[in-house]
This record gives C-alpha cells, sequence and structure tokens, in this order.
C-alpha cells in the first residue's frame, strides 16, 4: 500500500484545507513541540477506522474536530481523506477500476462519523478488512508509536501472533472467519430454538383441546346469562321507577319550604330598610359635633405652643444677659494684659538698636583682613595655573603621540588581514556562481507550464458550467420525478382506501343487487333517492327478501314527456329494469309541477337526490345516502385505477430522464475532478519551477552585489592602508623630539603649596565675617518681629474696647425685654382655663351624639342579620330544591336506561318468553340481590371458561399448520 497524500480539514489543529505530500522516498515532518507532529499520525490512524477516542487523546470523539480560538470560531465539521496509489492495481476487484483511491472520514458534532471510498458510502468493516487485507491499519504494529517496540518484546503469544499475521497479511482473512463463526453459531441457536417452538406448539394443542370442550359450555352459560340480564334488566326499572316516584314528593315539599323562606326574606328585607333609613340623620350630627370638638382641640394645641414659646423665649433672654456679663469680664481682662505685653515690647526694640550701634566697627575689620586674604590667594593661583598648563600640555603632547604610534600599527595589521580575508570571498564566490543557461532554461519551462495551466483552467470552467447546467436539469428532473411518485402515493392511497371501504362480500354471502350496478358518474345520488334501501336487496331466491325477475309489459305507463329515464344512465340486472323504467330524471325546479303527471308506481328523481312520487310523497334532498355513496365511490375506484395506471407511465418516463441526467451529471464531475487534479499537479509543478527561476535569479544578482562590495571594500582597505603607514612614520618622528618632564614637575609642587596656604586664610577670614552678618540679620529679624507684635496688640486693644461699647448696649436692651415677660405666666394660665372648660362641653355633646348612632347602627346590624339569616334559609331551600331536581333527573335517566336496557333484552329473549322469560305478567318476581348474586354466579363460572375459548376452533387449525410449517422448515 502506498500512500500519495493525506487531505485534513477542521482535524484538531488544521483548520484550514491542509494536504500533507508523500514523494517517494523518505518523508519527514520537523517543528518546535505544538505545532501538530502528532496530529498527522492520528489523522492517519484515524481515516484508517480508529474507533477509540482515548486513542485520539480527547475526551469524545467529538474533541477531533476544530475546537475554536479566541480569533477562530469553532467548526462543526472533521474530515480526513487518504490517497492510496493503485497504479499497480493491487486493491480489491471492487475499488481496482482507478489508478488512485480515495479514502474519506467525514464526523460531525454530536452526529457521528462516516465513511466513503472513491466518493461512494461505505461500512467501518469495510475499512477495516481493506487496511487488513494490506497488512495494515489503525492498529497495526506498521504504525510505530512512542514506547511500541517495548510492548512487543514483553508482549505475550496471542499479540504477537497477531503481529505476524498483519505482516504475512492474513488479517483480514481472521476477520472473514471470524464474521462466517459468528452466523454459523447464530444458525445453529435458531435449530436450537425452532426445536423449542415445536415442542411448546405442541403442548399448545392439546391445550386447545382441551379448550374447544370448554367452548361449548360457556356457550351455554352465556344462554342462561342472557336470560338472567333481562330479569335483572326488569327488577332495576322496578326500583327505578319507584325511586322517580319519592323524588317526586320530596320535590313538592321542598317547594312549599321555600315558598316560606321567600315569605320571611322579603318581611327581612322591608325591615333593614327601614333601619338603614334613619342611621344616616344621627351619622350627620355625630360628625358636626365631632367637628366642633376637633376646633376646640386645635386651638387648645395652638394656645399650648404659642405659651411654650413665649416660656422659651423667656429663657433665651435670661441666658443671654449671663453671657453678656461674662463677655464684658473677658474682655476687659484682655485689655489690661495687651498693656503689660506692649511695654515689654517697645523696651526690647530700643536694646536691638543699642547692639547694633556697637557691632558696626568688627565688621569692618573684618572685611579689611578677608580683602587682604583674598588677594594673596589670587596671586598663588594664576601662578599654579601657568605651571600646571605647561605640565599638562607637556604630558598630553607625549601621551597623544604615543596613542597615535600603537593606533597606527594596530590599523596597519587590521588592513593588512581584512585584504587578504576580501582576496578569498573574491575568489570563493566567484567559483560558486549560477551559470546564466540555467536561469533561461528555467524561465523558459515557467512560460510553458503558464500557457498549460491556462489550458487546463479553461477547460475547468467549462466543466464548471457544464456541472451547473445538468445540476439544474437534474433537480428539476428530480423534483417532476418526486412529483409523480407523490401523485401515484396519493391516488394509491385513495385507491386502497376505496377497497378497503368497499368491502366485497364473501364466499357464500348472497351479494345486493348494489355490486351489479354500474352508474354513470353523477346520477349515484339520484339513484339512491330513487330506489333507497332496495339496493340492499339481493336478486337472488335464496335471501327472504330479493329482487326477482318480472319483464316488461305494454300496460306499464309512460313517464312524462319533460323526463328522461334513469335506465338511460345506469347498468344493472333484468330484475331492475322495470323499476328503473318508471323513474325519470327531471330538473329540480320541474320536479313539483310534474309529480301531478305521474301514473301510478311511478316516481321523479333530481341528479341532487330531491324525490317526488305518484301518490304526492316529496323528500327534499338531504344529502347522499349510503347506497348513492358507495355507487359514487365504485366510480371513484375505477377512475382512479385509470389514473394510477397513467401516472405510473408517465413516473417511467421521468425516472428514465432523471437517471440519464444522473448519468451526464456523474460523468461531468468525473471529468471535472479530472482536471482538478491535474490543474493541482500543474499548479504545484509551476510553483516548485518557479521557486527555482527565484532561487538562481536571487543568487545571480547576490554574487554580483557581493563581488561589486568586495572588490569597492578592498580598494578602500589598501588606501586606508597607505595612510596608516605615512601617519605612523609622522608619530615616531614627532615623540623623538619632545623635551623632558621633570623640571616642570618640581615647580608644579611648590605652586600647589603656596596655594593651599593663602587658600586657608581666606576661609578664615570669610567665616568670621559670616559670622557677624548672621547676628546682624538676627538682631533685624527679631527687631520687625517685636514692631509687628506691638501694632497687633494695639489693634486688639482697640477692638476690646469697641467690644465692650456694643456689649453695654446689648444688656440694656435684654434687661428691657425681660421686664416686658414678667406678667405673661399669668395671663396664659387664665386663657387656658378657659379654653379646658370649651373642650369639656364639646366632647359631653359629641358623647351623646355618638351614644345615639350606636344604637341606631346596633339595630340596624340585628336587622342585617335577620336578613342573612332569611336569605340562607332561601338558598338552602333552593339548593334542597336543585339537589331533589338532580335526584330527579338521575332517577329518570335511570328509568330512562333501564327501559332501553329492558328493550334490547327483550330484543333477544326468544319468541314466546314476553314480558320476561319464565314469567308471567301479574306473577310475583325474585329479589334484586338474589337475581344478581346468580347473575355474578353464572358469570363467574363463563369468566372461568375464559372468553378466548370461543376460538378454540379455529386457533387450534392455525397451530397445526404452524406446527407443519416449522417441521418443514427443520
Amino acid at each position: 500500500m502506498k500512500i500519495s497524500r493525506l487531505r485534513l480539514l477542521g482535524f484538531k489543529s488544521f483548520v484550514e484545507p491542509t494536504e500533507l505530500v508523500i514523494e517517494p522516498g523518505l518523508t519527514g515532518v520537523v517543528g518546535p513541540n505544538g505545532c501538530g507532529k502528532s496530529n498527522l499520525l492520528e489523522a492517519l490512524r484515524w481515516v484508517m477506522g480508529e474507533t477509540s477516542y482515548k486513542s485520539m487523546r480527547a475526551a469524545t470523539m467529538d474533541d477531533v474536530i476544530f475546537s475554536g480560538t479566541t480569533h477562530r470560531p469553532a467548526r462543526n465539521v472533521a474530515e480526513v481523506s487518504m490517497f492510496l496509489d493503485n497504479s499497480e492495481r493491487l486493491a480489491p476487484a471492487e475499488y481496482n477500476d482507478a489508478d488512485s483511491i480515495e479514502i474519506t472520514r467525514r464526523i460531525e458534532r454530536e452526529a457521528g462519523s462516516a465513511y466513503r471510498i472513491n466518493g461512494r458510502e461505505a461500512r467501518a468493516r469495510d475499512i477495516k478488512i481493506l487496511f487488513e487485507d494490506a497488512a495494515t491499519g489503525a492498529r497495526s504494529p506498521a504504525l510505530v508509536r512512542q514506547g511500541q517496540i517495548g510492548e512487543i518484546v514483553n508482549a505475550k503469544p496471542e499479540q504477537r501472533r497477531r503481529i505476524l499475521e498483519d505482516a504475512a497479511g492474513i488479517a483480514g482473512l481472521h476477520s472473514r472467519r471470524h464474521e462466517a463463526e459468528l452466523r454459523l453459531k447464530a444458525a445453529e441457536t435458531n435449530l436450537a430454538r425452532i426445536n423449542d417452538v415445536l415442542g411448546q406448539v405442541t403442548s399448545q394443542i392439546d391445550t386447545l383441546k382441551r379448550q374447544a370442550r370448554q367452548a361449548r359450555r360457556y356457550k351455554e352459560l352465556s344462554e342462561d346469562i342472557r336470560a338472567q340480564d333481562a330479569l335483572l334488566a326488569h327488577l332495576k326499572w322496578t326500583d327505578a321507577q319507584a325511586q322517580v316516584d319519592r323524588s317526586e314528593a320530596s320535590l313538592r315539599d321542598c317547594l312549599e319550604t321555600l315558598t316560606q323562606a321567600l315569605a320571611a326574606e322579603a318581611q327581612a328585607l322591608k325591615e333593614e330598610t327601614a333601619r338603614a333609613e334613619a342611621l344616616p340623620a344621627l351619622r350627620e350630627t355625630e360628625a358636626q359635633r365631632a367637628a366642633a370638638l376637633h376646633r376646640v382641640k386645635v386651638e387648645v394645641e395652638t394656645f399650648e405652643r404659642e405659651a411654650s414659646q413665649a416660656a422659651d423665649r423667656q429663657r433665651e433672654l435670661e441666658a443671654r444677659a449671663q453671657q453678656l456679663t461674662a463677655d464684658l469680664i473677658r474682655e476687659e481682662t484682655l485689655i489690661g494684659e495687651a498693656r503689660d505685653l506692649m511695654q515689654r515690647l517697645e523696651a526690647e526694640i530700643v536694646a536691638l538698636d543699642d547692639t547694633d550701634a556697637a557691632s558696626t566697627d568688627a565688621e569692618s575689620a573684618a572685611d579689611g583682613a578677608h580683602a587682604a586674604a583674598a588677594a594673596a590667594l589670587a596671586a598663588s593661583e594664576a601662578a599654579l595655573s601657568e605651571v600646571t598648563q605647561r605640565s599638562a600640555e607637556a604630558r598630553g603632547s607625549r601621551r597623544a603621540l604615543e596613542a597615535g604610534v600603537a593606533e597606527r600599527r594596530a590599523t596597519r595589521e587590521k588592513l593588512e588581514r581584512q585584504i587578504a580575508a576580501l582576496h578569498a570571498q573574491e575568489r570563493e564566490i566567484a567559483d560558486t556562481a549560477p551559470t546564466s543557461g540555467k536561469v533561461e532554461q528555467l524561465s523558459a519551462l515557467v512560460a510553458q507550464l503558464v500557457e498549460e495551466l491556462a489550458d487546463v483552467e479553461a477547460g475547468q470552467q467549462a466543466a464548471e458550467n457544464r456541472i451547473t447546467a445538468l445540476s439544474e436539469d437534474l433537480r428539476s428532473k428530480r423534483a417532476a420525478a418526486e412529483k409523480a411518485r407523490l401523485a401515484i402515493k396519493a391516488v394509491e392511497t385513495e385507491r386502497e382506501t376505496l377497497s378497503r371501504l368497499l368491502v366485497v362480500p364473501r364466499e357464500g354471502d348472497v351479494p345486493p343487487i348494489i355490486e351489479q350496478l354500474r352508474v354513470a358518474p353523477g346520477y349515484e345520488t339520484a339513484l339512491g333517492a330513487a330506489l333507497g334501501d332496495d339496493l340492499d336487496a339481493p336478486a337472488s331466491d335464496a335471501a327472504p327478501v330479493h329482487w326477482r325477475l318480472i319483464s316488461a309489459s305494454d300496460a306499464d305507463p309512460e313517464l312524462p314527456a319533460e323526463t328522461e329515464p334513469l335506465a338511460h344512465h345506469v347498468k344493472g340486472p333484468a330484475e331492475l329494469e322495470r323499476r328503473l323504467a318508471q323513474v325519470g330524471i327531471v330538473a329540480r325546479e320541474d320536479g313539483a309541477a310534474l309529480q301531478a303527471l305521474l301514473k301510478p308506481g311511478q316516481r321523479l328523481v333530481s341528479r341532487e337526490g330531491d324525490l317526488w312520487r305518484w301518490d304526492g310523497y316529496v323528500a327534499a334532498a338531504d344529502g347522499a345516502t349510503a347506497a348513492a355513496q358507495r355507487l359514487a365511490q365504485k366510480n371513484r375506484l375505477a377512475a382512479l385505477a385509470r389514473d394510477e395506471t397513467e401516472a405510473r407511465e408517465a413516473a417511467a418516463v421521468i425516472a428514465e430522464a432523471e437517471a440519464a441526467a444522473q448519468a451526464a451529471l456523474d460523468e461531468a464531475e468525473t471529468e471535472k475532478r479530472r482536471l482538478t487534479q491535474s490543474w493541482r499537479a500543474m499548479q504545484a509543478r509551476l510553483g516548485q519551477t518557479r521557486d527555482e527561476l527565484t532561487s538562481a535569479d536571487r543568487a545571480a544578482r547576490d554574487t554580483e552585489a557581493r563581488l561589486a562590495a568586495i572588490r569597492e571594500a578592498r580598494a578602500r582597505a589598501e588606501d586606508d592602508l597607505s595612510e596608516a603607514i605615512a601617519r605612523a612614520d609622522e608619530d615616531g618622528l614627532a615623540l623623538e623630539s619632545l623635551p623632558p618632564i621633570d623640571e616642570i614637575e618640581a615647580d608644579l609642587a611648590g605652586a600647589r603649596s603656596d596655594t593651599e596656604q593663602h587658600r586657608a586664610a581666606v576661609n578664615a577670614a570669610l567665616a568670621h565675617v559670616s559670622e557677624l552678618a548672621r547676628a546682624r540679620r538676627s538682631r533685624a529679624e527679631r527687631r520687625e518681629a517685636a514692631r509687628a507684635d506691638l501694632e497687633r496688640w494695639q489693634a486688639r486693644s482697640t477692638n476690646a474696647e469697641q467690644q465692650i461699647a456694643r456689649l453695654n448696649e446689648r444688656t440694656t436692651t435684654t434687661q428691657a425685654e425681660l421686664e416686658a415677660l414678667a406678667d405673661l405666666p399669668a395671663k396664659l394660665e387664665a386663657r387656658r382655663h378657659a379654653l379646658l372648660d370649651a373642650v369639656a362641653t364639646a366632647e359631653g355633646e359629641r358623647g351623646r351624639a355618638a351614644d345615639a348612632l350606636a344604637g341606631a347602627e346596633g339595630a340596624l346590624h340585628d336587622a342585617r342579620k335577620a336578613l342573612r339569616e332569611a336569605q340562607a334559609g332561601v338558598s338552602n331551600a333552593r339548593e334542597a330544591r336543585a339537589r331533589i331536581e338532580a335526584q330527579l333527573e338521575g332517577a329518570q335517566a335511570r328509568l330512562d336506561d333501564e327501559v332501553r336496557r329492558i328493550r334490547d333484552t327483550l330484543g333477544v329473549i326468544p319468541a314466546g318468553c314476553l314480558p320476561l322469560a319464565g314469567y308471567e305478567p301479574d306473577a310475583e318476581l325474585p329479589k334484586l340481590e338474589d337475581v344478581e348474586r346468580q347473575l355474578a354466579k353464572l358469570k363467574s363460572d363463563r369468566d372461568r371458561l375464559g372468553g378466548v375459548n370461543l376460538a378454540a376452533d379455529d386457533e387450534l387449525t392455525s397451530m397445526a399448520e404452524q406446527f407443519e410449517t416449522l417441521d418443514a422448515e427443520r
């Protein structure tokens, strides 16, 4: 088995259509961890028929479908196709007609998987046997997975035998042998089962013989039960009649009770109405007294609120007077403290001014000493700078020349190595450069492949257009075929339904004459109206009611001239000719006028079913009769038979056209697949050739560019080498001409020592000047702060004096208000007593009105209670009447049921036993309980025999036939 390609779509990580081409030789898949290498091997095993989801590293088999990412949605379908090379024709006979075998497995989420071989549906067992015949498969040792070598080494003998069978290519034979063994075992099981069934049938035959004897006893008991049922029905009718009489008497008593209850209800309603009319006036009086009481209470609440506000105002004024006194004391204390503090601040300012005047001479002397030290430091720093500059210039020149010499030497060596490397690269690139002839050859091959690919694409487009046209033609023909099949099915269903409705008389029965009639369509209703139930009578002397042949006579009257005989539209036996000749067909509106012209025995009918008879009898059409419907159904059945034949012929023609269209479409799709495979092969070859051409062209351009760059770099390196050699010689001569540096270093050390001494003197003088300046600034800051505090305390003293004046004014005003409120409590107490007296008076009047209202409401409540009791009595009386009426209706219905049951029962009692079998009309009847016990005993005896015994003889015959059939099968 040679696998040429593997195509994956939606399988695990292969969401896009992916093809793995397996060329001759060794094919390897290389990639980092997690790139999907293992998924390719699992795809091979899956398409070979692997059924274990655990072998697919999944929780369910649906997990092999691409489950989606954060940027791509999940798929619902996965498909893997394997292409096998069959050019040597080594495949099984049913697949050996093509150069390539395509095996496809497709799975839909939650719908299972399906297999196809070369586009045709296949079973999983077919796939398994196909690969087993080729010594491979999903679980074959030919697919070596990780750890399998160790498993083979440690395998049991049975497992090693399986490996050897796969290697020998006989695994498929073992599978077929296993299936054959299963079929043989099933056949042996069926034979054993047949023997068991034969034993059971033999025992059943013996049982049925015994049951046949019991069937006769069952029939005898049934006759006795019928007689007892008739007696029981008569007794139940007598009991039901007595119950009806008792219910009628109870109904009369209940009606009298209802009349008395209605009178009591009317009296109670009158009393309740009178009590209710007197109640509104009392309620209005009580509401007026309550409103007056509410107004007085509102006035009392307002007074109490005003009195509380006045007391609160008095307390507030007393608290304010105490607060003003405390504020005056606080402000006077503050003024005294401010005066003492201002005196201390003025003395401190005078002391600071005296200290500033005394420190002026010391500051002048410190400034002079600092200036002299600074001048000496400047002179020594100038001398140090001049010596330092000379030393730095000499040292820098020497170091620069030494560094330049070393740098020129390293640069020369580097350039010499670079030039040698460039020479080697130029020779290597020149040796490996591609020839121009290969590029021209690849360009010509690409042009040729492009032309061939264009021809194949044109053929593909033509094939697709043809497939589109053929698919549309096939869809239309398939729709027509389906429509024809549905039409046949509808006609067949209607025909079968009518066939079941038109039951054919059993052999030995005398068929009614209607079975021998043939009626023109549209005249079935007229024939049913004319003959009615007479059509059910047979044309045979064997039946008590039948038609007898009597030939027509010249004395038979003629139908009126305006009528048409019904016999012109009905074909039937001769027994009906005389009857049909005396029935005329007329229009519906002419029947009444022509009825007077009829002779004895004649009648007129309309096609709608109206009937006019010679003796004045008229019957309007009320729908088709059963006989008319049967005749119409027979006509319809014949028409359906013709329609079914025509529909089947048309369907056969359409089916042939559909098959031809399907064959043409299959041929076009085969051609398209061939062109598609050619296009893919040419596309792959064109891509490969273009890649080779691009690589060769790119390699040539890269070679030229690299050679040019190398030559240019070599030229620049040679120029740089010449320049480096010249500059190295100049730096060596300059370094030899430099003077010694020891004398300059001694002068530099002496200048540095003098400068350090002068700098220390300047720092000491500067520190003394800074200390004197900080003391002066401190005194100035303290003086400014003292002056600010003095101004602030002067302002606070002034504000305190003004506050004292304002507090004195507010104290005077508060005292005046307190004196005005001194007599307010006495006035409030007098007004409170007056309001309380008014409240007591209003409450008394309101209480008397409420008592009168309560008495009236109690009387109304008693009246309503009496009314409800009277209404309850009426309701109970009505319910009793309804209950008794229901009982009367039930008793009457029971009486009617017993009457019908007696009528039905008497209909099956033999003649001469009326009204009851074995009893005279005036004879004393047995008790109902005795008859029921006797009937129950008879039924118990019959049930013990079993109702199925009635068919014991027929079942015995059937079982015998079954026994013979099973014996023949064995």
